[in-house]
């Protein structure tokens, strides 16, 4: 037996819920704020009760946002080199560091919002109220 988004005849949409959860915002109604603080996901929606402590984001937000900010960096790192050689490396050590930083801080809850949004809609880790629960150990 396969399990699919479509239990209880009702299909969750994986890319709304996707784009909710990159702003920020509940994956059921797209209004109440998903975060509670940088990282720290509530409980439930503010907004429509949902309950979003079922989430299992763990390490996949931190490797993808090293996967797209590597990316982004070596590819301007290379740009810059092959149009500009004659940059100084002090330059080098002040731009590279500092865009890298940024740009992980700034997608790092966005990726996670978008993680937590695709598992609401698959019915992943409790997400899927039809199914039983097990018992914790």
């Amino acid at each position: 037996m396969t399990l699919s988004a479509t239990t209880n005849n009702t299909t969750r949409e994986k890319w709304l819920a996707m784009r909710r959860g990159l702003l920020g915002r509940c994956p059921h109604c797209g209004e109440g704020r998903i975060f509670g603080g940088y990282l720290k996901v509530n409980d439930c929606c503010p907004a429509c009760g949902e309950a979003l402590h079922h989430h299992r984001a763990d390490d996949a937000p931190p490797y993808f946002t090293i996967l797209i900010v590597g990316h982004i960096a070596g590819a301007l790192m290379l740009l810059v080199e092959e149009y500009n050689e004659n940059l100084e490396i002090w330059i080098h050590a002040i731009i590279w560091p500092t865009l890298v930083i940024a740009l992980s801080l700034l997608l790092l809850p966005r990726i996670k919002g978008a993680l937590i949004g695709l598992q609401w809609a698959l019915r992943m880790h409790g997400f899927d109220q039809s199914a039983p629960i097990a018992a914790s150990p």
